[in-house]
């Protein structure tokens, strides 16, 4: 189908996108498609300019938009973007063709060091580890723009495509930030020669959707994606980076953002994505549940924040405030699924960008086009983690993207103080995970980083949506008795216990008390028991229907989910425990009690 519009776009700032999906008709009766919670009140205010994406054939939505008297604003791989009322888009969820609305909603960015991943040891090589810097991987940047004027990223990017009718600079400023913490090269001068990207020598394809304020629109995040999906082959496209979220309105199941990405995923594409900045209140209390779309899908390899307090030493390392802790919502999808430096990282700075502007105390070396300027975000961290992926990649080509993301979340280590819902499998160490990834059956690797020894943490998760049941995907080995088997022999010190239907998969280390079940007939009825005091300090209990206790040692973050319920409100936590009460109101408005 054609990718052009049919009309001129409508600016960002007149209209809300949605999303439709158009499936087979519902045999039920009355039928209603399922909305997200922006679309309901967009239909209950009676808003007259609603943008909606429908999913499917061009005969499809041609036939719907002729039905319903709606416009075709452009066309788009996979459906096209209708201009609807709140009368139009009210009917439309009554067709029996439409099987749910999404919302298509506005994006925005998420506002290194190389060594404190052991990056530096992996571009230098070690004994049985020639270098490897991500020569030839092709990272698919769906951000801002870059600026190629940049030293570090001259020749960097091989393609360039603006989605805003642009030549693909960046006028935010963002997107260079992100593509040079991914593929930078060195400063030549002697005050910036320490600011190298992760995997120097991997390519960029530059994907500009976000505009001079950092806010784009879903379906451009989309027809990007859909894009570095076709084009995977011509540029060796093996990784999407997605510093970038929108509000999570409904299941990732309904989101056309997170379908894309898992067509994207299926297509053998890694998919790194931000887990959002929304860690905490303006009055610092700890949320749960703010991690943003699509990093809430499964498939993402979704990144939190990590403060190295300006040190390589990784025992001090703390997870960044600001970072957004899981489950996900609606979901309750565990993430992120691992953390990666985000705090105060150094980068190419865009000159003359909005953000150069705004913030000129954050420009720390450099001039003119050559600037460097601090950032922090889970945006940055996600730059970091596409960078450790093109350096795995680099290593061995075949791995698919849940190779990549096992061999991420297994050889990441413990972060002091924290659980899974907070970090995921730990804190990214690319050192140890090019070591597993080139010789797997040695298990899992101790590295040095920063003079201190670095252990494994040995935790994994993936959903069963991502792999073949009973499949680690690697190299086409098969999980035997709850331990991962790669070539005939046993990988010491990971064990995965599987669920079922679209279950998590769990790691820990073999035979101790860190091995979790989730799922499957290892519970009974509903009811559902995460591992005990060896995990970090967490010990959660999920219960039947709407009630869920979540625990730990310590009692100053207990939650308390689904312990009243009124209407569409539900509250987590109560007063007397604390600071982290936590309140999930209506309007997608996450309110936070004391």
């Amino acid at each position: 189908m054609a990718s052009t519009p049919l009309v001129r776009r409508v600016a960002l700032a007149l209209t809300l996108a949605s999303t439709t999906w158009l499936a087979a008709p519902a045999t039920a009766a009355p039928h209603r498609a399922r909305l997200g919670s922006d679309l309901e009140r967009r239909v209950t205010r009676g808003d007259q300019a609603i943008d909606v994406i429908v999913h499917g054939s061009e005969a499809e939505v041609t036939a719907l938009a002729r039905r319903y008297n709606l416009r075709v604003r452009r066309l788009l791989r996979n459906g096209a973007v209708l201009g609807v009322t709140a009368g139009q888009l009210d009917a439309v969820a009554q067709d029996p063709a439409v099987d749910h609305l999404a919302s298509d909603a506005d994006v925005h960015s998420s506002s290194v060091t190389t060594e404190a991943i052991g990056a530096d040891q992996v571009l230098a090589g070690l004994p049985a580890l020639p270098p490897i810097s991500g020569a030839g991987i092709g990272v698919a940047v769906i951000d801002s723009g870059i600026d190629t004027r940049h030293p570090a990223l001259r020749n960097r990017v091989v393609y360039t495509k603006d989605y805003l009718g642009g030549d693909g600079s960046d006028a935010y400023g963002h997107g260079t930030h992100v593509g040079a913490l991914i593929a930078g090269r060195a400063g030549q001068a002697a005050d910036t020669a320490a600011y190298m990207g992760v995997a120097p020598a991997a390519r960029l394809i530059n994907l500009r959707v976000l505009d001079a304020n950092g806010a784009g629109r879903a379906s451009d995040v989309i027809d990007a994606i859909d894009w570095a999906i076709e084009n995977r082959q011509a540029f060796n496209i093996r990784i999407i980076n997605l510093s970038l979220g929108a509000p999570v309105v409904q299941s990732y199941k309904d989101d056309p953002l997170c379908e894309a990405v898992e067509r994207a995923v299926s297509a053998g594409l890694v998919v790194v994505a931000a887990a959002g900045n929304y860690g905490v209140t303006k009055d610092g209390a700890l949320i749960y549940g703010g991690i943003t779309a699509p990093g809430n899908d499964p498939a993402a390899l979704t990144v939190g924040a990590l403060d190295l307090h300006d040190t390589s030493l990784r025992t001090d390392d703390t997870l960044a405030k600001y970072s957004s802790k899981g489950p996900s919502l609606y979901d309750l999808v565990l993430k992120p699924d691992l953390v990666a430096p985000g705090s105060r990282l150094v980068s190419a700075e865009a000159a003359g960008s909005t953000l150069a502007l705004r913030y000129p105390e954050k420009h720390v070396a450099g001039s003119g086009t050559a600037g460097y300027m601090q950032l922090s975000g889970t945006s940055m961290a996600a730059a970091v983690a596409s960078g450790a992926a093109a350096l795995l990649l680099d290593e061995r080509p075949r791995l698919n993207p849940s190779d990549v993301k096992l061999a991420l979340q297994l050889t990441s280590s413990h972060v002091n103080g924290e659980g899974f819902a907070t970090v995921g499998a730990g804190s990214l160490n690319s050192l140890a995970a090019a070591k597993f990834v080139a010789h797997p059956r040695r298990g899992l690797p101790t590295t040095t980083i920063g003079g201190a020894s670095v252990q494994a943490a040995g935790v994994a998760f993936v959903t069963s949506s991502q792999v073949q049941p009973q499949t680690i995907v690697w190299g086409g080995s098969t999980l035997q008795g709850g331990t991962i088997v790669w070539g005939g022999a046993a990988m010491r010190g990971a064990t995965i216990v599987w669920g079922t239907a679209d279950t998590i998969v769990w790691g820990g280390n073999a035979g101790d008390a860190s091995t979790i079940v989730w799922g499957g007939s290892t519970t009974q009825g509903s009811t559902i028991v995460w591992g005990g005091s060896a995990l970090w300090g967490n010990t959660i209990v999920w219960g039947e229907a709407a009630t869920i206790v979540w625990g730990e040692q310590t009692d100053y973050t207990t939650i308390v989910w689904g312990g009243s319920v009124q209407g569409s409100t539900i509250v987590w936590g109560e007063a007397a425990l604390g600071s982290s009460t936590i309140v999930w109101g209506e309007v997608d408005t996450i309110v936070w009690g004391g």
